[in-house]
């Protein structure tokens, strides 16, 4: 099976915090790959960092054999223009924790404003717009505003404008963390359809259930390092380190 990310030596200080310490980390193409870590661990920074969303002190990132936000010049690592992040960052969707819809963007509007800026014709972007939300089960809520859905439904359409670019990669910085407990099971739904459709996913969460039944691949992280790696029966279920142990007695 092919790579999809290669993540060397990932390393990011935020004054005397030292958040990622040093990470590797490979993943598969067309897996589902769950990050579970208790807050402060580095998930989330480690995250950011495939899109270059947060720069590494040291290190770099790989996805589909292309280097994120920089080159090698000299024999040394240089950032790129914004336009080629830019461009990169279309390749890799990304679903926030808080959804970052525009509120005075409708839905529909939400889901196509990239695309068009980005040279889709209009029409056809909101083709396309209203297929993926249909895809969310949202398609009664494309004139709506983000103040007029509910938290469930805005991370679906978080999810739907993520798919606009058709990324290969998708990125999931704890999307349900935000919802109400009532709310969670609709968003981890739309997930788990992605889930075998040949994108590969990356997703930082707190759900253990989601994680055993969906994940390929489970990574728990704690103080920027990553303390183990495995399968769900591994690492879940089984798990060598007594650090898992610990935080999995206290979220199962």
């Amino acid at each position: 099976m092919s790579i999809a990310v290669e993540i060397h030596n990932a390393t990011k200080s935020f004054a005397d915090n030292r958040v990622l310490r040093g990470i590797d980390l490979t993943v598969r193409k067309g897996t589902v790959t769950v990050i579970l870590g208790p807050s402060g661990s580095g998930k989330s920074t480690l995250l950011r960092a495939i899109n270059h969303l947060e720069k590494l002190d040291e290190g770099y990132v790989v996805v589909g054999e292309e280097l994120i936000g920089v080159r090698v010049q000299n024999g040394r690592l240089k950032e790129l223009r914004e336009k080629e992040i830019l461009r990169q960052r279309s390749r890799i969707g990304f679903v926030f924790q808080n959804f970052n819809l525009f509120p005075h963007l409708t839905i529909l509007e939400n889901v196509t404003e990239a695309p068009i800026a980005l040279g889709t014709p209009a029409a056809e972007a909101r083709e396309l717009g209203r297929t993926l939300l249909a895809r969310v089960g949202l398609t009664d809520k494309e004139g709506a505003y983000p103040r007029q859905l509910s938290g469930g439904q805005q991370q679906r359409v978080a999810i739907a404008r993520a798919l606009a670019f058709d990324p290969e990669l998708i990125l999931f910085d704890e999307p349900t963390s935000a919802l109400d407990p009532e709310l969670v099971g609709e968003v981890l739904g739309v997930i788990k359809s992605l889930a075998g459709s040949g994108r590969t996913l990356i997703v930082v969460t707190h759900e253990i259930g989601f994680a055993r039944e969906v994940g390929d691949w489970v990574v728990f992280l704690d103080d920027g390092v990553i303390v183990e790696q495995g399968t769900p029966d591994e690492v879940i279920d089984h798990p060598k380190h007594q650090r898992t142990q610990d935080f999995l007695s206290k979220v199962l």
